[in-house]
């Protein structure tokens, strides 16, 4: 895959659904040379068209990644593991599923503890769990909204497929990030697993409290 087309994947993989005209903004490139990569990505079933009709104007065309485009990113659990977490269920109850997941959380929280901790300031913590979680195979952005908050939004989920059947998995994240930020002002605005595109939390300065 060349540059320029998993830079667009990419791009659709954070916006959910865009334009020819924000496609061009973004990869700097012609209408013409735009619609060469959609055509090629349609064809191949990892984006779709979608037709919307505008208050004045003719309707506008917006792209969207389908299933089998969101599959190129990174998800390291498959339908084996939801399988096999139903199969406890059945057998033990819900209960040792949510003890499973607070064991990893448990396990997290101890793997990058110490090293989350290490940095001074506030931000700097955000900017190490950033990077934990881009190698984890989340694709995050973080945004300093002013000087005691910052947006922190994963555009990618590896564990899409477990989060979306169990929903603890999300709150083990939220409290995952609280530990090891420190910080009890954490707020999840957005989730994937709820039918978002993206997870968006507002993380608060905990070092100003």
């Amino acid at each position: 895959m060349n540059p320029t087309t998993k830079q667009l994947l990419e791009y659709l993989k954070k916006h959910d659904q865009v334009c020819v005209n924000a496609l061009c903004d973004e990869l700097q490139i012609t209408h013409m040379a735009v619609r060469k990569h959609l055509n090629k990505l349609e064809k191949d079933n990892l984006i779709s068209a979608n037709q919307v009709k505008q208050a004045m104007g003719r309707p506008v065309t917006l792209y969207q990644l389908t299933e089998k485009g969101k599959d190129l990113f990174p998800k390291k659990y498959d339908t084996m593991t939801v399988e096999m977490l139903e199969d406890l269920e059945a057998l033990d109850g819900r209960e040792k599923v949510d003890l499973l997941f607070e064991r990893r959380e448990e396990r997290l929280r101890q793997k990058y503890g110490k090293r989350i901790k290490e940095k001074e300031t506030f931000q700097e913590r955000v900017k190490e769990l950033q990077d934990i979680q881009i190698n984890n195979g989340y694709m995050v952005e973080t945004k300093e909204m002013n000087d005691q908050e910052i947006e922190f939004i994963e555009y990618n989920c590896p564990i899409f497929q477990v989060a979306n059947k169990y929903k603890k998995a999300c709150d083990c994240e939220l409290s995952l990030f609280k530990e090891l930020l420190g910080a009890n002002s954490i707020e999840r605005t957005a989730c994937m697993s709820d039918g978002d595109h993206r997870c968006r939390y507002v993380m608060k300065n905990s070092d100003s409290t």
